[in-house]
């Protein structure tokens, strides 16, 4: 063979190894140009088929890794989760050279495998799959944390197989299926799966390149992992910071209402400014009212709350455990007791404002409340320290001894009191629990007065155009229960006041023993009797009945009018004539009845120190019964022992 032949021989064969077809035939018929000898000839095309199938192996090496070089820089340019994770599914799908590439995604804490992404799909029902714990070849990659493949995904182990997984794979055809874990430590991030829909075997090389692929899938889903927890923390580390700047907000207005409060309190500003400091800090509408449900201050004076049963029930909660009670009932958001230990002094009921009211406005309604039961004590002090001083003055006025008197007089003066100008007393009487509450509204009801407690009743020293009548009204209507007037003439000065309230004193005795209460009495109405009985009840029960008791008791036995008769007679004089004509009956009647009386009383009835007794009796009892018909009843005196 010619050198130029060789050289054409040797090229020929170069060629044939180096091309990038995979055609053997063209490397023997290349060799056989050399004209070896046949031994040699086989050991050389062994040698250049093996250089041949290496130098495939080493391009096919070159191609992956420019591809996972690829995959590696789309790792940092490209940030979006799901565009990463199909680029990621669809290099794969060319790489390996497989029918179908998909990607499922472990969840922990179902431990089910979702699909994610495919590429080659064509059946939804495979799209949408979702693998349940230890079901087919996902279940065994996720258990072993190993790469795992089936040739024929029929003939796989029957204790995987799972009636959804089975019907997914059958809609899709698919026969032989390679699945590689996605891992971050031990824990799963998914699988990786490629599948064919013919039977084959997968090699290692397969295996590698698709683990490898693999690892990159986990490092996307790592970051997207990574980067959802950064943005849940750096919610909640929002949420926290919106917390805390709300709560220290919360916490300035406390410190400044309960500072403003204070300041209110020692300024002696009473309850307005505890109403308007609490409702500018809270935006809202803020009502103070007293024990009585009325109201003593309001931070927007725009029309009555009415108080319905809802927050009359929130009332009744907040008294009793102390707390500001939240309520929706008619324009209210919230109500809150003034309580000292048991005493309680009203509450506040608070409108609806521009935001809910927090557990710390709650607390600083709670405190104003507080503040308040304070000013409640301080102004309850004030009046008991004032209602003493006044008492005694009164005790001094109307003294009987004239040193002492003078004195009064002199301590009024300092107290800048005009006695001159109080020249009536108005004696009220009620029952002793109700004395106390008597004497405060009293003293609220006669701001221009002196009031005082003296010997169970209470004293007022008033100008003599007070209208009694009124306040007796005013005042039982204060206390709740019912409350007795008497109101002697008035005085021409200072040292009449004494015998004005012994006057109105031995009255009201006598009117508490005739069993009258709840009036306006005139003492002058009730003379001589108040200077000349003994008003005990039992004493004055006891003469009435030895008197006139044996005309009641025929009356009530009989039906007959035998008292009334003998009230007439009384009045006429003892005159049989006018008594008939005053009953309009004829004078025989009148006698009979006077008989009749004889047989009742006895017959020295008439006599002039028994008629002064009987008519004593009979005018006690005309009296009671003019101010309070039902006196006539027999029964009356029973009812006074």
């Amino acid at each position: 063979m010619t050198q130029a032949a060789m050289s054409s021989a040797l090229l020929a064969v170069i060629d044939a190894v180096a091309g990038a077809d995979g055609d053997d035939d063209r490397v023997r018929a290349a060799l056989e140009r050399l004209d070896l000898e046949p031994g040699a000839a086989a050991a050389v095309l062994d040698r250049l088929l093996g250089a041949r199938r290496e130098l495939g192996r080493l391009r096919r090496r070159e191609h992956e890794l420019t591809a996972l070089f690829a995959s590696a820089r789309e790792l940092a340019e490209v940030h979006d989760t799901g565009t990463l994770l199909d680029r990621l599914v669809d290099r794969a799908h060319t790489m390996m050279g497989c029918d179908v590439t998909y990607l499922s995604e472990f969840d922990s804490r179902s431990r089910t495998l979702r699909v994610r992404t495919t590429k080659g799909s064509v059946s939804p029902l495979f799209q949408q799959l979702e693998v349940p714990p230890g079901a087919g070849l996902a279940g065994a990659v996720v258990e072993s944390r190993a790469a795992h493949w089936v040739a024929d995904y029929t003939r796989y182990a029957a204790e995987r197989h799972d009636a959804g997984v089975d019907d997914a794979v059958a809609a899709e055809g698919l026969v032989s299926i390679l699945g590689v874990p996605m891992l971050s430590g031990a824990d799963v991030l998914g699988v990786l799966f490629v599948a064919n829909r013919q039977e084959m075997a997968f090699t290692q090389e397969a295996i590698a390149l698709l683990s490898a692929l693999a690892d990159h899938a986990s490092v996307v889903l790592q970051t997207a992992q990574r980067i959802r927890e950064l943005q849940r923390s750096d919610d909640e580390a929002r949420s926290a910071l919106e917390r805390l700047t709300a709560h220290l907000g919360e916490r300035d207005r406390a410190n400044t209402v309960h500072q403003d409060l204070l300041r209110a309190v020692l300024a002696g500003g009473g309850f307005g400014p505890v109403a308007r400091t609490l409702g500018a800090a809270l935006g809202r509408r803020v009502v103070v009212i007293d024990e009585r449900d009325r109201p003593i201050a309001d931070s927007e004076p725009s029309g009555e709350l009415t108080l319905g049963a809802v927050t009359r029930g929130a009332l009744d909660a907040a008294r009793t455990s102390g707390r500001c009670v939240l309520v929706d009932d008619d324009g209210l958001s919230a109500v809150a007791s003034m309580t000292a230990g048991a005493r309680y002094f009203g509450a506040a009921l608070l409108g609806v404002g521009t935001f809910e009211l927090t557990p710390v406005d709650r607390r600083t309604v709670e405190r104003a409340m507080q503040v308040g039961a304070l000013l409640a004590l301080q102004r309850e002090a004030v009046a008991e320290a004032e209602s003493r001083i006044r008492a005694e003055l009164v005790a001094d006025l109307v003294d009987g001894d004239p040193e002492r008197r003078a004195d009064g007089e002199r301590r009024a003066r300092r107290l800048g009191v005009g006695v001159a100008g109080l020249d009536t007393v108005l004696l009220f009487t009620v029952t002793g629990a109700g004395r106390g509450a008597l004497v405060r509204a009293a003293q609220q009801q006669l701001p221009g007065a002196l009031v005082g407690e003296r010997r169970g009743a209470v004293v007022a020293l008033v100008p003599s155009d007070t209208d009694a009548e009124g306040v007796r009204a005013r005042l039982a209507g204060a206390v709740g229960e019912p409350v007795g007037c008497v109101r002697p003439p008035g005085v021409d000065s200072v040292a009449g006041l004494a015998a004005a309230v012994a006057t109105a004193t031995r009255t009201a005795r006598l009117l508490s023993a005739l069993g009258i209460a709840g009036t306006t009495e005139h003492t002058d109405d009730y003379l001589p009797y108040s200077a000349v009985l003994d008003t005990d009840p039992r004493s004055l029960r006891e003469f009435l009945d030895a008197t006139i008791g044996a005309v009641r008791a025929y009356d009530a036995e009989r039906g007959t009018e035998l008292l009334t008769t003998l009230r007439a007679f009384v009045r006429h004089n003892a005159s049989p004539t006018r008594t008939a004509r005053a009953l309009n009956f004829h004078p025989n009647t009148i006698l009979q009845r006077l008989d009749r009386l004889d047989r009742v009383l006895g017959t020295t009835w008439r006599n002039e120190e028994r008629l002064f007794r009987i008519s004593l009796a009979v005018r006690l009892d005309e009296l009671a019964a003019r101010v309070d018909p039902h006196i006539n009843s027999g029964d009356q005196w029973a009812e006074h022992p």
